[in-house]
């Protein structure tokens, strides 16, 4: 297993995969929402350097989110039901 180790951030394709699918993106899907390319997503495996930093916290993030938004929709879902 492959471990990338920047400032203090530990990841490696296992975790950043997992985390991919928890966020249901895919590489493209990612570089589109980020400005970046397939290619540079793509290569942070590949790279001796590894995943940049802020990754990680960014897909955590964006997981956290997406979670809030859901009960955020089904919340006004219930109002509007309970307004009937």
């Amino acid at each position: 297993m492959i471990i990338f180790f920047i400032k203090g951030v530990i990841m490696d394709r296992l975790e950043f995969n997992a985390l991919l699918k928890k966020a249901n993106l895919n590489k493209k899907q990612l570089a589109e929402i980020l400005g970046t390319s397939y290619q540079s997503v793509n290569n942070w495996s590949a790279n001796s350097r590894g995943y940049p930093y802020w990754v990680k916290s960014w897909l955590e993030n964006y997981i956290k989110s997406k979670s809030y938004e859901d009960i955020k929709d089904k919340v006004l879902e219930i109002e509007n039901l309970a307004k009937k």
